[in-house]
Order: C-alpha cells, then sequence, then structure tokens
C-alpha cells in the first residue's frame, strides 16, 4: 500500500476503455448479423459550446471506430425547446436509431428544465445516457437498466484494478444527478459503506479522509488536497476543468511542471479536482486526462450495444 512520500499508483482509465471497446466487437457483430445494420447512435448537439463540439466529436470518432453508426442533429444557440423535443421523438420513432444522447449543456434560452425535460423525453430503452426517470428508479432498485456512464466507467475501473469494495468506506464529493447520486447507489450495491459530500458538508477534509475510495466530482481545480485523503486509499478524479490562467497552472502544479510548459504552448491546460500533491499520500489515483474521461465514452458505446440487443432480443 502506497502512502504518504510513495507516488500512488497510476490507474489507466485509457487502458481500461480500450479494452471495453475491444470487448464491444464481437456483440457489434452479433447485433449486424440480427438487423442487417451495426448498432447505431443518435446524438443531438443543440447551441456552440467549446467542450461539447470536442465530446461530442470524440463520441462519434470512437463509435464509428468500433463500426457502429451514429446520427448526428445540430440546432444553433437560437432554437426553441419544441425543436430539441422534435429530434429526440424523431430518433425515439426511428427503428435504425438504438441510443439516444442528448448533449449538456442545452442553450439558456431553452430554459431552466429544459434539460430535464428532454432527458424525461427519450425512450427509457435508448436513453444510453441512463438519466430517464425510468432508468433511475431501475438504478435504485438494483434491476436491469442503462447506467449512467460516467458511474458506470467508474466501477469497471475499480473493479478492473482490482479495488476492494465490500465492507470498505467510500466518500462521494458531489451530488450531481449526472455523477455524484448515481456513483454512490452503484458503490451502495457493491456493499460499500457510502458518504456523500457537498457544499454544506461540515469538515469536508475530515469526512473525506475516513474513505478507503473517495471520489471527487466536484467541478473544481485541484479542490481535494492532500489532507482530504486517507493514506492508502483510492483516489478517482472526475474533474475536468480548462485552466487559463499562468498563475493559478502556476500555484496548482509548480514552477517546473510539464503542464505549466504545455500551458506555454497551448495557453490551457486541463486539471482534475484533485490537487496533484494528493500522489504523495494516496495509494491509487485516476490521472486527468487519461483517467475517468475515456471510460464514459467507452459505456457510452457498451450502453449503445446493449440497447440494440435488448432491442432485438439478443438479451433479457
Amino acid at each position: 500500500m502506497s502512502g504518504v512520500g510513495t507516488p500512488a499508483r497510476v490507474l489507466d482509465g485509457a487502458g481500461v476503455a480500450a479494452a471495453i471497446c475491444e470487448s464491444l466487437r464481437p456483440r457489434i457483430e452479433d447485433v449486424r448479423r440480427a438487423a442487417g445494420r451495426p448498432p447505431a447512435l443518435g446524438l443531438l448537439l443543440a447551441g456552440s459550446d467549446p467542450g461539447s463540439e470536442v465530446y461530442v466529436r470524440n463520441k462519434i470518432r470512437e463509435s464509428e471506430a468500433l463500426g457502429m453508426r451514429t446520427a448526428l442533429k445540430r440546432l444553433p444557440d437560437s432554437a426553441a425547446f419544441g425543436e430539441a423535443l422534435a429530434v429526440v421523438d424523431a430518433f425515439n420513432a426511428d427503428p435504425g436509431v438504438d441510443g439516444i444522447l442528448v448533449q449538456s449543456p442545452l442553450p439558456a434560452g431553452m430554459g431552466d428544465d429544459a434539460e430535464r425535460r428532454i432527458f424525461a423525453a427519450i425512450d427509457p430503452s435508448k436513453d444510453v445516457d441512463g438519466f430517464h426517470p425510468e432508468n433511475v428508479g431501475r438504478l435504485v432498485q438494483q434491476t436491469p437498466a442503462l447506467a449512467p456512464c460516467t458511474p458506470a466507467g467508474v466501477m469497471e475501473l475499480l473493479d478492473r484494478c482490482s479495488v476492494p469494495l465490500v465492507g470498505r468506506r467510500a466518500v462521494v464529493i458531489g451530488r450531481s444527478d449526472i455523477v455524484g447520486k448515481p456513483l454512490a447507489m452503484l458503490l451502495l450495491h457493491r456493499h460499500a459503506t457510502v458518504t456523500i459530500c457537498h457544499s454544506r458538508t461540515v469538515d469536508l477534509p475530515r469526512v473525506a479522509a475516513q474513505a478507503d475510495v473517495l471520489v471527487a466530482a466536484v467541478g473544481r481545480p485541484a479542490f481535494v488536497t492532500a489532507d482530504f485523503v486517507k493514506p492508502g486509499a483510492t483516489v478517482v478524479d472526475v474533474g475536468t476543468n480548462t485552466l487559463t490562467d499562468r498563475d493559478r497552472v502556476t500555484s496548482i502544479f509548480g514552477a517546473g511542471s510539464k503542464k505549466l510548459a504545455a500551458f506555454d504552448r497551448r495557453g490551457r491546460v486541463l486539471s482534475g479536482d484533485v490537487h496533484p500533491g494528493v500522489a504523495d499520500v494516496a495509494g491509487a489515483i485516476t490521472p486527468v486526462p487519461g483517467g475517468v474521461g475515456p471510460l464514459t465514452i467507452a459505456m457510452l458505446l457498451s450502453n449503445t450495444v446493449q440497447a440494440a440487443e435488448r432491442r432485438l432480443g439478443l438479451r433479457s
């Protein structure tokens, strides 16, 4: 077990994601033989958010690299909610589409509750993000469902890296519907003792430092520092934050760091929610990039294949 002064084991999310994708190839061929076509993913990208453009491009690239089909529908920033709903309705009705993904965030002009309403409009059997209320309920009840991709990817990583969960203390920092809550439920199903922390948690570092498995999903660069971490704990960094301030990069990573050199070349770098100093305390840690991000895409593709199999009767 690693501890103070001993660098943590790096959990290779990119490698695990590649293995998951390779395991999908024979299942994709089974769908092709049964349906006369490969599994197909319909994507809606509304607005011009730069991060969303990158995420969708990566999802399409990885899908098509496995021989899957993708159908991308774009809407401008000025689009009304009804236009987004019409795209989802068309995907729902299309027998050639197995999975539907609506890229967040939606344009602000669609309303504060647009994402909740659009997720609820997706056919639950095609809801490969796992956000429909029916799939959320199935997740809680531990019945077969399409689980949210990032939490499912974290669980795959922990399993494939032989991180023990039964009877262990798990702390999730972040209570979002997309990551924090569903991941806590998945950990609970695996017999971990789970605590969810958030902005109003009293003495957060003390609570976090009780964890054998600590998950950071707050969207704040380098928020989790060494005093949050029990020596030898497994730390999963879900954060992907873009830093554009050189002084901030220097304060987090140091004046002679590779991150600062990368910033000087590109004008921006990625930071997780976990401070790099945590690597000297933790037993294992996920990198950013190359940790949870690739797993999210891999589980999206896995959910799409699973949705196709169920619609074709290849899986119960």
